[in-house]
């Protein structure tokens, strides 16, 4: 076992009453691209809510390692009359006392990172989905982050454009040494890009496994979720 930097320990959270975590346990290591997969409402984003500190569990433990951590957003979550410099920028500005040259540095090379060093001064209404992923992964990681959340990174977007996304989740695990946490429900996304894929059902982690495992495993579950998932994409 490598160098824990995210766990959960039978975490429960509710929410008017029903548990959307209901003793979810898992760890993630130093390095890895940890993917999780899911039905719709058994608390995926949730938990990436609970790793980020927007949400606190009702009862159970999250420990996260003291790193920075970057979170890109499902939507994209720029600021609308802010340029794409000023949204990457953002969090240097408002958590740092950098000088102004510094600012520049890090805006520039995580625009490079992500393919969008022409499109500074742009503003969100003018870019398209793809590029506004981007832009909001620019903005995550432009403070060095250590650790990155995923909230369903490539959702809405075309076949190609979610490679692109999918190559830049892997560049920045192998090229920076970025520990990933992808939340999506594109099971064959995540066979490619994952070390260890999770299933969440009914708020509990029904598997853990790497991704040849996990589309081997007999698991009622597992086998019932990659059944309609290759389903879906024939």
């Amino acid at each position: 076992m490598g160098e824990k930097v995210i766990e959960f320990v039978d975490v429960v959270k509710r929410f008017e009453g029903r548990a959307v975590l209901d003793g979810l346990s898992f760890a993630v290591e130093r390095g890895e691209v940890f993917t999780v997969l899911g039905p719709s409402g058994t608390g995926k984003s949730v938990t990436l809510k609970h790793i980020v500190g927007l949400e606190e569990p009702d009862s159970g433990e999250v420990r996260v390692a003291d790193a920075r951590v970057g979170y890109l957003f499902q939507s994209g979550a720029l600021i609308a009359w802010k340029t794409v410099w000023e949204n990457v920028a953002l969090p240097l500005v408002e958590t740092t006392r950098l000088p102004d040259a510094e600012i520049e540095r890090r805006v520039a090379s995580a625009l490079e990172a992500v393919g969008l060093s022409d499109a500074a001064d742009r503003y969100p209404a003018e870019l398209s989905g793809g590029m506004q992923k981007r832009a909001g992964l620019a903005r995550a990681i432009v403070r060095d982050a250590e650790i990155v959340l995923y909230d369903e990174p490539t959702s809405g977007l075309d076949p190609v454009t979610s490679a692109v996304i999918e190559r830049l989740i892997v560049g920045l695990n192998r090229e920076r040494g970025v520990t990933s946490v992808v939340v999506t429900h594109d099971l064959a996304m995540a066979a490619r890009i994952s070390s260890r894929i999770m299933l969440i059902k009914d708020g509990r982690s029904v598997a853990c496994l790497p991704p040849d495992e996990f589309m081997r495993c007999g698991e009622r579950e597992v086998a019932e979720f990659v059944g309609a998932a290759k389903g879906e994409r024939k």
